[in-house]
Formats: C-alpha cells, sequence, structure tokens
C-alpha cells in the first residue's frame, strides 16, 4: 500500500448552522461511497440517529436532512492529505492542507459550538486553523471518535459522551 493524496468532501451545511461537527479526513470506504461516515462499523450515524430521533439506517439524502433541521454542520478540517489507509495516525502531517474556515465561518456566522469528532481532528484544527482564523466560534469539546478503531470505549460510553454534548433541545430521547 502506497501513500495516496485524498481530498475531503464538501462540507454539508445550511446558513442557520449552529453546530459543526468536524473529523479529520474521511476514511477509505467513505471516500469509495462519496459520503460521510460510510463504514458501517463507524458509529456516527447509529449515534446521530438515537439523539435527533431518526433511522440510522436511512437513506444518505435523509440523514443528511435531518442534519440539518437540527442546525448541524459536518465537515472536515483537512481538506487533503497523504495517508495510506483510513487510520489518522497514518496521516503524513507534511501533506496536510486545511479547509477555508475563515470562510466557512464567515458564511456560517450562527455556528457557536464545534465538536470534534476523534482526537486527530482537534489536534489538526487547534494547530492549523485556529492560529489563522480571526472569527471563532464559542466553544469547542472534542467527544471520543465514532470510528471502529477507537474500541477503548463501548458503544454506550460513546453514545453517553456525545449526548452529554448535545443541547437538550435539539436531542430527540
Amino acid at each position: 500500500m502506497t501513500n495516496q493524496l485524498l481530498f475531503c468532501f464538501e462540507p454539508i451545511a445550511d446558513s442557520d448552522a449552529e453546530i459543526l461537527i468536524l473529523g479529520s479526513m474521511p476514511g477509505q470506504e467513505s471516500l469509495a461511497a462519496g459520503r460521510y461516515y460510510a463504514n458501517r462499523r463507524n458509529a456516527f450515524w447509529k449515534i446521530m440517529g438515537q439523539l435527533l430521533g431518526f433511522d440510522p439506517d436511512a437513506p444518505y439524502e435523509t440523514r443528511l436532512h435531518e442534519l440539518k433541521t437540527a442546525r448541524i454542520a459536518l465537515w472536515d478540517v483537512l481538506q487533503s492529505c497523504t495517508r495510506v489507509g483510513s487510520l489518522d495516525a497514518r496521516i503524513d502531517t507534511g501533506s496536510i492542507t486545511v479547509n477555508d474556515f475563515q470562510g466557512f465561518f464567515r458564511t456560517h456566522d450562527k455556528i457557536r459550538t464545534v465538536l470534534f469528532n476523534g482526537a486527530k481532528a482537534e489536534e489538526a484544527f487547534r494547530r492549523y486553523v485556529l492560529p489563522t482564523i480571526s472569527t471563532v466560534p464559542v466553544s469547542y469539546m472534542r467527544l471520543p471518535s465514532t470510528s471502529p478503531a477507537h474500541a477503548s470505549l463501548s458503544y454506550e460510553q460513546k453514545l453517553q459522551a456525545w449526548r452529554a454534548a448535545f443541547p437538550t433541545n435539539i436531542i430527540s430521547f
């Protein structure tokens, strides 16, 4: 396996988004499918389904609609990088290019909370993005990665951490 130059997807966001969930870079299955969190073992859609009250197996466009309805935007910190496989640990840090967050926050000025899906997303944002932007949201929180590679926590532990991060007015119980 060789290093491959990878590019992230466009953001999923409406102008009224208040929460931004950031991953690092889509994994191989997601890139091949052209969809965020396409790996069936990734807990992202299952967690979002439980928090927002929708079927995590609904068609992809329906799931995206549910996020937008809840005023949640979805994107990745990295615009491009080289990586072997899907693991964040395999990202070549010398190859990293980040997305245009200055422009994103200017056009999505209601975002007040950024939730990081895992440590790599938070680390990359703090290292490469935060020093370069003047418009910043109010709060940041790293959540446990929903990736199947992050096996030190059970699904229930991940769900509880994610549930605690969301405002109660958008969570469906």
